[in-house]
């Protein structure tokens, strides 16, 4: 897909052509903001603003970044905004869309070795569940972008607005504040000697 062909087509006025951008990318919109609100139609409702925003932004966007970045960035950053509003933390969920686009809940057979493993394979859903909950705000959006979208540290140095340094070093605080929440609520997680370094550091 041309996505700058596609969005000069937009800024020309060609109203149909925004449709292409939403449909390739309203499952990992909707996905990021199910994970950060909890609750399937408050996710709705922000996906929608989110693109809301993206079009109305759109002659803004300098392609500095990819258009998937910028409107990652969007959307975090409705989901902050109505978290702020709400003044509740809300629940986490560990579901995406599967490839009918029905919700399912992530196969999580077996513990992780570090906690943005956990997020994929942890041994008590309920007890990741609890733990992220008790994370800050800020921890809990980083995790989801690293663990769950893969994103490498400069890509979400970019959708933060953080500095790459930044974003590793919350990171690694996540990790930490993670670990003692699960040791705290009773998850049996292996010593900290046994856990190896994350495969994933040099990106």
């Amino acid at each position: 897909m041309d996505e700058k062909a596609i969005i000069e087509k937009v800024l020309a006025g060609d109203s149909n052509a925004f449709g292409e951008l939403v449909e390739a990318y309203q499952d990992k919109v909707y996905n990021l903001a199910l994970r950060m609100c909890g609750n399937a139609d408050d996710a709705f409702d922000l996906s929608q603003e989110a693109f809301f925003r993206a079009w109305r932004g759109l002659s803004g966007f300098q392609f500095e970044s990819a258009f998937s970045t910028w409107l990652f960035r969007l959307t975090s950053n409705v989901c902050l905004d109505w978290l702020r509003a709400k003044k509740r933390r809300p629940t986490v969920s560990l579901t995406t869309l599967d490839d009918e686009g029905e919700e399912t809940q992530l196969d999580v057979p077996d513990p992780g070795k570090s906690p943005e493993e956990l997020l994929l394979a942890a041994e008590d859903r309920s007890a990741l569940t609890k733990a992220l909950n008790e994370l800050p705000v800020e921890y809990r959006q980083i995790l989801t972008l690293r663990a769950i979208d893969d994103l490498s540290y400069t890509e979400i140095a970019e959708v933060l607005h953080l500095r790459e340094g930044t974003v590793k070093s919350r990171i690694s605080r996540a990790r930490l504040a993670l670990r003692k929440k699960l040791l705290q609520n009773g998850n049996k997680l292996e010593s900290e000697a046994s856990i190896p370094s994350e495969r994933r550091d040099a990106r």
